[in-house]
């Protein structure tokens, strides 16, 4: 069957060998249309970000670009604004017709923790081509905080496929007037087009921005730290805020997102043609999602945003990215948010789980 492969079968790799893991299968990890992947025991401290290339790995590169190598056994703290490469405890022998593509989880996204995946022989970030057959690799620049990492750190999840089976426009039509995938009109144009909320329905607080001079986030902490030490209120009274280059934002969407069970979606990282800034560093959503059933009512999407060379008006119901869908290869086992403690079910302006509720 062709479409994202489901929890149930990603299980089934695991135990033939299609993945490969070096310490056992940590509970979790099989999210219902991704695999986490784990950080291993070393970081290599590089010069600059790279892709292997035809014919190259990974290991070949790094004897160019290493500077020095940090053992992550104890904890060790990555630097805000340099780049490492760590090995990954996942490695894959795919079966030619199953592809691959990797994402940064939610809660690396919205730390500003730009985490890509590259492979022996990549020459695209976090693309892994059929019948790919190596180790995994975590590229880590941490852009805003500082991060304290240990072994078995998972930031970033890994999604299978067989075929291609992204939904046209008119597909997404089709299933919208079935089963709404926004509250609302819906707006397809090359996927679900989604919009920013700067005009909550209480108070104004619309969002976040990080703060340039912190201290470091341990990983580990889960509703740790205080928001006021890490981000700045962005409060707006007229539906409109200045986005300031090379600063870093948590938004939200103005739409409910719905994945039904038998889809899942990507959340495509920038749109040019509206304007200097990217949006959405960690762009998986799972099947359930927002789904009534799954305890999903009026789950928004976060928007991790960064502008780029010039300030930028952002505004109320401005449309800044869109979702693409895909049908799953199978309904997985277990749904988004349906009992696997998943964070951001029923999500609105959120910060990273590491953070206190504000």
């Amino acid at each position: 069957m062709t479409g994202v492969i489901p929890s149930q079968t990603i299980e089934t790799m695991l135990e033939t060998g299609e993945i490969s893991v070096t310490e056992p299968v940590a509970e979790g990890q099989v999210q219902p249309a991704s695999l986490d992947l784990r950080l291993g025991t070393v970081a290599y401290r590089v010069r600059a970000s790279f892709l292997a290339g035809n014919g190259r790995s990974v290991q070949d590169r790094l004897s160019e670009f290493e500077m020095h190598r940090i053992d992550l056994t104890n904890s060790a703290v990555l630097e805000k604004g340099c780049v490492y490469v760590v090995p990954l405890m996942e490695s894959l022998a795919l079966p030619d017709d199953v592809q691959a593509v990797a994402n940064a989880k939610s809660s690396t996204g919205r730390l500003d923790l730009l985490t890509r995946t590259i492979t022996d022989g990549g020459t695209e970030f976090d693309r892994i081509a059929p019948g790919y057959s190596g180790p995994l690799y975590a590229e880590i620049c941490p852009r805003s905080f500082s991060v304290l990492l240990r072994p078995g750190m998972r930031l970033n999840q890994i999604r299978f496929r067989k075929g291609q089976s992204i939904l046209t426009d008119a597909d997404l039509t089709v299933l919208h007037d079935r089963s709404p995938l926004v509250n609302g009109a819906a707006v397809i144009d090359d996927g679900l087009g989604f919009s920013v909320d700067l005009k909550p329905s209480e108070g104004t607080l619309v969002g976040y921005r990080a703060k340039p001079h912190t201290g470091v986030i341990d990983l580990d902490n889960i509703g740790h730290y205080d928001p006021a030490d890490y981000w700045e209120e962005l409060h707006s009274s007229d539906g409109q805020i200045i986005l300031d280059p090379g600063a870093f934002y948590i938004l939200v969407s103005r739409e409910a997102v719905h994945i039904p069970p038998a889809y899942a979606a990507e959340m495509a990282p920038f749109l040019a043609m509206v304007g200097e800034f990217r949006v959405h560093y960690a762009g998986f959503f799972d099947p359930g999602f927002g789904h009534d059933a799954a305890g999903g009512t009026g789950s928004r999407g976060v928007l991790e945003v960064r502008c780029h060379e010039a300030p930028f008006v952002l505004e109320h119901g401005q449309v800044v990215g869109r979702l693409v869908y895909e049908r799953m290869a199978e309904v997985p086992e277990q749904l988004y948010g349906s009992g696997i403690a998943s964070n951001y079910q029923g999500q609105g302006l959120k910060l990273s789980k590491h953070f206190k509720a504000s």
